[in-house]
């Protein structure tokens, strides 16, 4: 796993102080790293600006691109839009620390960063937890789930052919309440 993340730990200590730029390329081989599998297929670019100071790095992660994942509602794969960013602030102090997610502090002797960690979090939280085809948003998307659903939908004159008429007089107290 490291092995195949080496690639994502920056050597800062040979940057001259003002902007630098790198960029990245993730696909699936980056999430088999850290063995996550809810993505079908990922491509994404990763563009992350590093402002060197003496005493602090300024990075700002951009993300653009999609993961393919499952809908939840008619379990079709679709291609989720990543488009995100990320600022960190890097210092320097005794002890490694990443406890707070906006500042990462490294030991003084450190010469890179490594930020596989931080590109991975950005994309997996990029992603909604409620993941939901476009196409069952507009409604034209065409499955048998969707039909199954279509089928089993509650509408107002389901719920009329199949009122119990002991309920009509409830419904009047609420209607005659109203006025």
């Amino acid at each position: 796993m490291m092995k195949d993340l080496k690639k994502f730990s920056i050597p800062f200590v040979g940057l001259k102080e003002g902007n630098h730029a790198f960029e990245y390329q993730i696909d699936n081989t980056f999430f088999e790293a850290f063995k996550y599998e809810e993505f079908n297929n990922a491509d994404v670019k990763i563009s992350i600006a590093i402002e060197k100071k003496s005493t602090f790095l300024k990075l700002n992660f951009k993300a653009k691109g999609f993961v393919n994942v499952l809908c939840d509602v008619s379990l079709e794969p679709y291609n989720q839009k990543i488009n995100t960013n990320l600022p960190l602030l890097v210092k320097y102090g005794e002890e490694f620390n990443d406890e707070n997610e906006e500042v990462l502090i490294l030991p003084y002797n450190a010469f890179e960063v490594d930020v596989s960690q931080y590109i991975y979090e950005m994309i997996v939280l990029a992603v909604p937890s409620r993941r939901v085809h476009p196409q069952v948003k507009d409604g034209t998307l065409e499955t048998e789930a969707t039909k199954k659903l279509k089928e089993l939908e509650i509408t107002e004159e389901k719920t009329a052919d199949n009122a119990d008429p002991r309920w009509d007089k409830l419904k009047n107290l609420i209607t005659e309440k109203k006025k």
